[in-house]
């Protein structure tokens, strides 16, 4: 059984929840047999860009779920990891040890380390302009029109392909009349937030806009050790924005945001008693004894997109899509989360990109379809230290520490297609395809340290062996195609069957030792030969198959979207590190990255919508109730790992990915006056599942998640003009205690400490209950 801190207010959500079903139960099924006005009433349409037009989303041929800028407000969604909570077979959470870098994954495919040298298997997109690294992408929720998920393989229609999917962040058009907004949200753990938001036409051609927020909270916990909070919030972030419609055919667009997080550094809960000092397991998960505190923590990005569209007749259209990002974060963490100088992580991340994308869209009644030239010039670079004093003390090397440098250029050549034929009124044909080149070089430079940190992190280590001194580059390309068929009998039905295969480009290890390489060649002698074998790794591709099914029914009162799926994932590539001690050399970690696996994946997941009813209670209320089911099998077939004994796939387990996810969302509002003004009254709450899941491939009881609930509720009254909007939300009420991430550098069968002496097993958490008023004002 989960554990939930207060019974009382679990007994009160499930009393208030099984009401509400009971009301549903008692009320849809004579609403749904009504004629006349309740008959007429149908839900909004959903209008989305998945295939890079605007489109219904129940003529969309895809696995998509979208949220809009609207109904994200009306929930209190604060950043991008919420919208996981109510899509299937999607896992979105903050990275281990940061504030801001996320970690996603979708049907199974993700990536979970940020390092360079490791590309991520979801794209995130702002605008269409894709962000090719982790860092800073977990996005703050606002000024947003609304947020689409693509489930799936994604390369036909994008210009940077995506093995998992998309998640694509579309930001609000500006009005041709002069717009103001302000917000402010109180709440727990001292939170204040002040949201601003406007804009004006300076002509009737060129408008100008833009939006900036201060975010800021207490900690939900304290460092121990220093007297500082944990897991604080100290965000400042703006985007600006303008639009010229140079001429009838021609316009422009051009978004330029920035982020600055200077919230305290993130540290774990230990899960375990250290093994020398005998410290014990603290009773709050969001406190800590860290130790390192320095350098601080603060994450800096910022970008700009311009995209500049041209009509060249009422059939094609030209685009032209610019994208230049960069940005620098320093993370120090604490692996052990103790005083001592054991396993601490000062981490500095540089990442900068330059995409160019020229697209031809054409359509008309009989064909549609997207063509375009991709081009992506991308630099990470990674330097950290891992600190291991503590160790080092007991083998007469004070002050030893492990530097790990790598340098990452990747440049992206790619063309793409995608041309859907409408037969006829009912049958569509889609054929699409891809060509990808991935050219990658890296530079890896490793070397152990003693009396001190390395100068990068303001110490005077001194250099006593080089562990790896690599530069390397090769290319990776492929060719993948997509395929699909769509029946619509008639306007409400749409049924479809796709195929489309995904492809992520190879890399080299950002933490590998090459003095660990061995004779893979049989020579007799460690090469250059071997070495590059050692370091790399392969391309993955995943072959994706799906069945679904969109439909409108009750007179466009219910809609509901089911998709079957099964991928055949070959190559996997699996990226880790343990710790290591070389022969007469000292402790260190190594990298292993390999092509180890090949899985398969297959699901279910089904999403929908229904009016409950109409006048329920009160002239002109309404009630509707939102859900999401998903169901995963994921499974390797092979997974080598020599170092464990061969082929130990029926050991692995694929990790963030929870065999099941649900949500239910049930939405009632009415009229209301408040302080004499008109407007409507709206109580929300919702409900979201997500069964056991591992945090990495090999399960460990203390670390990996238990089946867990989250419940919400949010309160909002809206004035009839759309002016004053008032809203009170709670978030996880029932206080759930729920692991997110964490470090594992244990051995598996004794328990014994692999990297450092004290033993490292740490976890992050979700966010505890919250309560938050929102105050807005629009003009």
């Amino acid at each position: 059984m989960t554990y939930v801190k207060s019974n009382k207010i679990r007994a009160q959500y499930f009393t208030a929840l099984f009401a509400s079903t009971a009301l549903t139960a008692l009320f849809a099924p004579a609403t749904f047999a009504q004629t006349g006005q309740d008959a007429e009433a149908r839900q909004d349409e959903i209008i989305v860009t998945a295939q890079r037009r605007e489109q219904s989303l129940q003529d969309v041929p895809l696995a998509v779920s979208t949220f809009s800028g609207a109904e994200l407000e009306a929930q209190g969604v604060a950043d991008l990891t919420e919208i996981g909570q109510t899509t299937p077979n999607v896992t979105l959470e903050v990275s281990r040890g940061t504030n801001s870098t996320l970690t996603a994954f979708i049907r199974g495919v993700g990536q979970q380390d940020p390092v360079a040298g490791f590309e991520a298997g979801v794209g995130i997109y702002i605008d269409d302009v894709v962000l090719n690294r982790p860092q800073a992408a977990v996005l703050e929720v606002y000024d947003v029109q609304r947020i689409e998920v693509l489930r799936g393989p994604q390369g036909t229609l994008y210009g940077r392909n995506t093995i998992g999917g998309a998640i694509k962040y579309v930001s609000k058009p500006l009005a041709d009349t002069v717009e103001f907004g302000a917000k402010a949200n109180l709440g727990s753990y001292n939170q204040v937030d002040l949201i601003l938001n406007g804009s004006v036409p300076l002509s009737e051609t060129f408008r100008v806009g833009g939006s900036v927020a201060s975010l800021t909270r207490d900690g939900f916990g304290s460092n121990l050790n220093t007297g500082a909070d944990n897991y604080n919030r100290d965000v400042l972030a703006g985007r600006l924005s303008a639009e010229w419609d140079a001429t009838d055919k021609l316009s422009f667009r051009i978004n330029a945001d920035m982020t600055e997080d200077n919230s305290l550094a993130r540290q774990g809960h230990r899960l375990t008693t250290s093994g020398v000092t005998r410290a014990p397991v603290l009773s709050n998960v969001f406190d800590t004894r860290a130790g390192l505190v320095n350098p601080a923590q603060k994450v800096e990005a910022q970008g700009i997109g311009l995209t500049a569209s041209y009509e060249f007749n009422d059939q094609i259209d030209l685009k032209y899509i610019f994208g230049q990002r960069s940005d620098e974060s320093t993370t120090p963490i604490d692996f052990d989360s103790l005083p001592g100088a054991d396993v601490d992580v000062p981490a500095i991340y540089e990442n900068e990109q330059t995409s160019h994308e020229l697209q031809v869209l054409f359509e008309n009644d009989t064909f549609a379809g997207v063509g375009g030239l991709y081009y992506l010039d991308a630099n990470a670079k990674t330097v950290f230290d891992v600190i291991l004093a503590v160790q080092g003390s007991l083998i007469n090397l004070p002050g030893l520490t492990a530097q790990t440098f790598g340098n990452v250029d990747t440049q992206v050549w790619a063309a793409y297609g995608d041309l859907t034929w409408q037969i006829n009124p009912q049958w569509a044909l889609s054929v699409g395809g891809r060509y990808t080149e991935d050219e990658r070089s890296s530079i890896v430079r490793r070397a152990t340290l003693i009396n001190g940190p390395s100068p990068s992190f303001g110490g005077n280590g001194t250099v006593i062996a080089t562990t790896s001194n690599f530069n390397g580059s090769d290319t990776f390309d492929a060719f993948t195609p997509r395929v699909s068929v769509a029946f619509e009998p008639n306007a409400d039905h749409n049924l479809y069957v796709s195929y489309s295969q995904g492809f992520k480009g190879g890399g080299f290890d950002p933490r590998g030792l090459t003095t660990a390489a061995r004779d893979f060649n049989g020579n007799g002698t460690v090469d250059a030969d071997d070495i590059f074998e050692f370091m790399q790794f392969d391309s993955e591709t995943v072959d994706s198959y799906e069945i679904g099914w969109k439909a409108s029914l009750n007179g466009g009162k219910i809609r509901s979207n089911a998709a079957l799926f099964f991928a055949d994932y070959t190559d996997v590539q699996i990226p880790g590190s343990v710790g290591f001690t070389p022969a007469g050399g000292a402790p260190t970690f190594l990298g292993i990255t390999t092509n180890a696996a090949s899985a398969e994946m297959t699901g279910l997941e089904w999403e929908g919508s229904a009016i409950l009813a109409e006048d329920f209670g009160r002239e002109g209320s309404r009630a509707s109730l939102n859900w999401s089911y998903g169901y995963i099998d994921a499974k390797f077939n092979e997974y080598i790992n020599e170092l464990l004994g061969g082929n130990i796939s029926s050991r692995a387990k694929f990790q963030n990915t929870p065999k099941t996810t649900a949500s239910a969302t049930l939405n009632y509002s009415m009229p209301q006056k408040l302080l004499g003004r008109e407007g409507a009254l709206g109580f929300i709450t919702g409900w979201s599942y997500r069964s056991a899941s591992t945090q990495f491939e090999f399960p460990n009881e203390q670390l990996d998640q238990k089946a867990f609930s989250l419940f919400d509720a949010s309160l909002n009254w809206t004035a009839a003009d759309g002016k004053l909007t008032v809203g009170l939300h709670g978030k996880n009420l029932t206080d759930e205690e729920y692991k997110v991430a964490g470090y594992n550098f244990l051995n598996a069968t004794t328990g014994a400490p692999t990297l450092g002496v004290e033993g490292v097993l740490t976890a992050f958490y979700g966010n505890p209950r919250t309560v938050t008023l929102s105050l807005g004002y629009k003009y």
